[in-house]
């Protein structure tokens, strides 16, 4: 459409008005219409006129303001609830208000930008701009998140008569949903149903309709569906993504550095579900560097299969990562590459992304190169495997593997221990716990992992090699996507410097923070439970680890520059390190593209959001179990650690599962408690008694929800409770002016001549009976 000129001598028609409406990406009104179209002095009643006629003759219609829409369009700014996630993790909405005709248009949602935001997932309702696509869908930037009352809500369906309820499994939404028959859609008692809410019901219970089955609370796999669809995790790929994996063919060598002679091999967890990195090591045969050693750690090349732009590449964006449940995982890729062609397995070749990188007899490293190789892995081999040949015990596959892979990877390990040990790393000892399932899918045992040599080894190869990325890209100009953990807020330090100072423990505020100033406070404090405190009050003030294509270093690690490139089975920023890799060396055409290059920012918050996404989906779900696991435990007595303070309770973590519970400040015994923040305290006044972060008491399960897999506890108390008794410090009261609560004393009621009367009277029956 051609604007007229100032000097133009005709006047826009109703249907070119209509047209540059429709084509606006933004809101249109009278002024917008008139700049477009050069329409001045005089003529601009004339346009007041023809707009009053469209709008009369249903051609158009008034909007938000001033402004101007087709019938049918949304405005600018709207409300939209979240109703489903698409197969490449697209979060898709409706509009809250929809009174046309037909179904509303499809509105595509972007992630909130911001440290603190999340990726939306369905049930959440959000106040968005939305900018209109020619097809007449609508993208959405996020302005901020409403509290919903009638998005999609997730919960148990349990049958009242002819009709039901459902229990939302969101601890924070305690209200039932009463369901008629009609709008069951069959479920049964014990269903994990999702349900829309239905308009008009302002008092009593809301009511809604069942629009999905996930299916019974009583198998295993519907607990971990909760989180998937409270979170909007993506657990399916579309036929686009799925036609790509199952086109991918193993590669040949052609211009790749050959290293299959080399008897490389992959140590996991014995329940691995990828291999993406094997390991090699020798000693330098260079005599410049006597007691030195040479490293090989190979990658899984995604990069060669998942290449930009590619509906496998949009899919893995879309997720940011693979999300770990204790009966499945949601892959990051489709599990004909995650665990098979992408998969470092034994005795088959497979393309990797490799580094060789040369140690001194201390650890720290003199230089490394980067290669495009082809490997073949001559055993997989488990954590156990390789430590039990370490001491002296290998079995009959590591047996012929000692001289040439056992001893020299352990002997590379012990040179690098030293660096790692002088260079002081933040040194937090944080207890992990595996979980072993039964035939049916439900937890069996929960055991504590122990941290083998094996293990640090392999994280000690890993973090070098992750080093060795960032310093590459660094050097050579180009972008990077950093791991960054910055240094932690001082005003988190302020508690700390409090608890510390009890301890007779010296930490100045103002002074520079290292990690090695943190790992002498935590050797300085002398009791188990003092060491715990500090170790908690530590982890806390830590910055949470981001990802950045600016490098502000990596604070808990003490490393200056810090990437990811170790996982690109199950981390996309791996594979963004990766592409520019690829394109630094020039090993290929696969590359990092220009559009991601420019977009690192955007996309670093994008994955980082999607991280946070998955810790906590994956920490709900683990709830859920332990709830399942525990639920026939009721009134059992328990050794618990306090790992959260607040005015309305203490929050525990129970010793032998792991399971977070929660014990309400009215079932803390007969005293007035005023809550310390920074010191993390519960402080009775009457009693003196004190409960702090990292106190080990004793509690008793007193309640066990599933569906949210909230528990409740109290704490066991009395001369009777034997060996639980709890162990309380009495300490002076908080100073005043500590923030807190406070239950009010009861005011002495004055006493009438009356009363007094009556009182006596009473007190004269009493002796009596």
């Amino acid at each position: 459409m051609t604007k007229p000129s100032s000097k133009s001598a005709y006047f826009p028609t109703k249907e070119q008005v209509r047209t540059f409406i429709e084509e606006s990406t933004t809101s249109v009104g009278k002024r917008e219409i008139a700049k477009a179209f050069n329409i001045k002095g005089q003529d601009r009643i004339h346009l007041k006129q023809l707009l009053k006629e469209l709008v009369s003759d249903g051609v158009l219609e008034k909007g938000r303001g001033r402004t101007l829409d087709l019938p049918g369009s949304l405005p600018s700014v709207s409300v939209i609830d979240v109703i489903r996630i698409s197969d490449e993790g697209e979060a898709i909405a409706r509009p809250l208000k929809w009174e046309e005709e037909g179904e509303p248009p499809l509105i595509y949602v972007g992630t909130q930008r911001g440290r603190d935001a999340k990726a939306p997932g369905v049930g959440d309702r959000l106040l968005a701009r939305l900018r209109k696509n020619p097809d007449g869908s609508y993208d959405a930037s996020i302005i901020r998140r409403l509290n919903s009352e009638s998005g999609p809500v997730l919960g148990v369906y349990t049958s009242t008569g002819a009709n039901g309820r459902v229990q939302p499994t969101d601890r924070k939404n305690k209200k039932e949903i009463v369901i008629l028959e009609e709008y069951s859609k069959g479920a049964k008692s014990g269903d994990v149903v999702l349900v829309e809410i239905l308009p008009g019901r302002h008092f009593g219970l809301p009511e809604g309709k069942v629009t999905e089955r996930v299916g019974p609370l009583n198998d295993s796999r519907s607990i971990s569906m909760i989180a998937i669809h409270t979170h909007g995790i993506p657990y399916e790929f579309s036929d686009k993504v799925q036609k790509e994996a199952l086109a991918a063919k193993p590669v040949e060598l052609e211009d790749r550095t050959d290293l299959r002679h080399l008897p490389i091999v992959t140590i996991d967890p014995s329940d691995a579900r990828d291999r993406d990195d094997a390991v090699w090591a020798e000693f330098d045969q260079d005599p410049d560097n006597h007691g030195g050693w040479t490293v090989i750690v190979a990658i899984a090349d995604v990069a060669h299969y998942v290449t930009s732009g590619s509906e496998l590449d949009k899919s893995a964006k879309q997720r940011g990562n693979s999300v770990y449940f204790p009966d499945r995982v949601v892959p990051m890729l489709p599990h004909e590459l995650s665990s098979d062609l992408c998969s470092l397995h034994e005795n088959v070749d497979r393309p990797v992304m490799a580094v060789q990188m040369w140690f001194d007899s201390n650890g720290n490293k003199i230089r490394h190169t980067f290669m495009r190789a082809l490997i073949n892995s001559c055993a997989s081999l488990t954590y156990q495997q390789a430590q039990d040949a370490f001491k002296g015990r290998p079995d009959e596959v590591a047996e012929p593997l000692m001289d040439a892979v056992i001893r020299p990877l352990f002997g590379a390990y012990a040179a690098l221990k030293k660096a790692k040990e002088k260079r002081e790393p933040l040194n937090l000892e944080l207890p992990e716990r595996r979980i072993e399932l039964n035939d049916d899918g439900f937890i069996k045992a929960v055991r504590k992992k122990v941290r083998f040599d094996a293990h640090m080894m392999i994280e000690e190869f890993m973090i070098q090699a992750n080093v060795s990325a960032a310093q590459t890209l660094i050097e050579k100009k180009r972008p990077c996507m950093f791991r960054v953990h910055e240094q932690p807020d001082r005003e988190k330090l302020e508690g700390l410097h409090d608890v510390l100072s009890e301890m007779d423990i010296s930490f100045a505020k103002g002074q520079v923070l290292q990690t090695s100033t943190f790992n002498r406070i935590l050797s300085q404090a002398e009791s188990e439970t003092d060491k715990e405190l500090v170790s908690s009050l530590v982890l806390r003030a830590q910055s949470q680890a981001v990802y950045s294509p600016e490098n502000h270093s990596h604070f808990g690690l003490n490393l200056r520059q810090y990437a990811h490139f170790t996982s690109p089975i199950r981390r996309y920023a791996d594979l963004l390190v990766h592409r520019s890799l690829i394109s630094a060396h020039k090993f290929g055409k696969d590359g990092l593209a220009e559009d991601d290059a420019e977009n690192l920012d955007q996309i670093g918050e994008q994955i980082s959001n999607l991280e946070r996404r998955a810790m906590a989906a994956e920490r709900q779900t683990l709830d859920r179990f332990t709830a399942v696991f525990l639920a026939n435990r009721v009134g059992q007595i328990f050794q618990a650690k306090v790992t959260g303070v607040t005015r309305s309770g203490l929050f525990f973590t129970l010793d032998d599962t792991g399971a977070d519970a929660f014990a309400p400040i009215s079932t803390l015994g007969f005293d007035f408690f005023i809550y310390d923040e920074d010191k993390h305290a519960l402080f009775g006044e009457r009693t003196g008694v004190v409960y702090r972060l990292a106190d080990r008491l004793a509690v008793q399960l007193e309640e066990v929800d599933v569906p949210t897999g909230g528990m409740i506890v109290s704490i066991v108390d009395g001369d009777d409770s034997g060996a639980y008794k709890a162990k309380r410090s009495k300490r002076r009261k908080p100073p005043l002016g500590a923030k807190g609560i406070r239950k009010a004393k009861p005011k002495k009621k004055k006493t009438t001549p009356k009363g007094k009367k009556r009182a006596e009277r009473a007190r004269n029956n009493k002796s009596r009976n």
